[in-house]
């Protein structure tokens, strides 16, 4: 497995004001006769006449070499326009996206290896080239570095009030990848393993688990987090199919969740967690990273069933109880009956005790 090779990407930055003026600089691209939401454009790598194929620009460089490129700046929109050309250190998302720093953020790396013109005017419907140039530093540190070059126009906005500009600078950029030659060794850690087991409300239904934990690039080469999550006899690979892969550079962290339903709560599962990066070096061949196994422990506790096992045992001793209950209710009237049955037949062996006692005196 490789790397894809990225595609280039669009960002925005918004900045707020209290004048037009501070944020109309003179190195801000404007469109003539056009608002900047009116703009269309695209930027793509360029040989030094037209667009080249490539979707991001690679180059494995040793430190103090030079290499000059191109992009290609093509203006979609039915007005001219000057468009502002920056450089940037770029960076990954959380959600799997390239990015680079925002205009007002200084650049400390990649970004700044890279020359380029501050703008270009390109006419409605018309492209133009721009040649660039990579310089890396003579001490640069060997590995993966990355940057992004844009194409940006402003626009500026009143908030609702009326009383504050917003100026957005929308940017579309082209990935610049410079993986200064040296020791290239691909590493990782994973850390902070999180489980959380859901279980259902009905106790005949099986419950979910979600496992989330960081994966950081310890090495100096850019890679794919992904691996598998085996447990309670389900084995799920990640990214999921359809996901982004989530690329990390040297020095990222980036947390994954892995989640598998149609868990049973048998109390305690315990499972395996391995991670496998794919690290990719730049003529598309797959770097060896040794990949790391995580044993997980979970609680998996059925409250649910045992609520009704709960239930169930207070409704039989409830019914025993009652039927104790009523048992000894009936002993105590046979008791009662039997007890009235004798003081009955006491109280007739009296009478007929006293009788004869009264025939026999009437007797003498």
């Amino acid at each position: 497995m490789t790397t894809p090779p990225p595609a280039p990407f669009a960002l925005s930055a918004v900045v707020l004001a209290v004048a037009l003026g501070v944020l109309a600089g003179p190195a801000a691209a404007q469109a003539d006769d056009a608002t900047a939401d009116a703009v269309s454009w695209s930027l793509s790598p360029a040989d030094g006449t037209a667009e080249d194929g490539r979707v991001a620009i690679e180059h494995e460089l040793e430190p103090g070499e030079s290499v000059e490129e191109h992009v290609i700046v093509r203006n979609l929109g039915a007005g001219d326009v000057v468009f502002s050309l920056s450089a940037a250190d770029g960076f990954y998302t959380d959600a799997g996206r390239f990015d680079m720093l925002p205009s007002d953020q200084e650049s400390t790396d990649a970004g700044s290896w890279i020359s380029i013109p501050d703008a270009v005017e390109v006419p409605a419907g018309g492209s133009a080239v721009v040649a660039f140039t990579v310089t890396v530093p003579e001490n640069a540190e060997p590995g993966d570095h990355a940057a992004g070059v844009a194409a940006s126009v402003l626009s500026v906005k009143a908030d609702d009030s009326g009383a504050t500009a917003v100026g957005v600078e929308s940017r579309v950029g082209v990935k610049v990848i410079t993986r200064v030659a040296g020791d290239i060794v691909p590493a990782f850690a994973v850390q902070d393993v999180r489980t959380d087991y859901r279980g259902e409300a009905n106790p005949f239904e099986a419950g979910g688990l979600t496992v989330a934990f960081d994966v950081q690039n310890t090495g100096n080469a850019r890679m794919d987090a992904v691996g598998t999550l085996t447990i309670a006899g389900h084995e799920v690979p990640f990214p999921a199919e359809g996901q982004r892969p989530q690329v990390l550079l040297p020095g990222e962290t980036r947390t994954l969740t892995v989640q598998v339903a149609d868990v049973w709560p048998l109390f305690l599962l315990t499972g395996d967690l391995e991670v496998a990066p794919v690290a990719a070096a730049l003529d598309g061949e797959a770097l060896v990273v040794e990949p790391s196994t995580t044993t997980i422990t979970v609680w998996a506790v059925p409250w649910s069933a045992l609520a009704l096992l709960a239930g169930v045992a207070l409704l039989v001793v409830a019914l025993s109880w009652n039927r104790l209950r009523s048992r000894r209710r009936v002993e105590d009237l046979i008791s009662q009956a039997v007890e009235r049955g004798r003081e009955e037949a006491r109280g007739e062996a009296r009478a007929r005790d006293a009788g004869t006692a009264e025939r026999e005196e009437a007797l003498r």
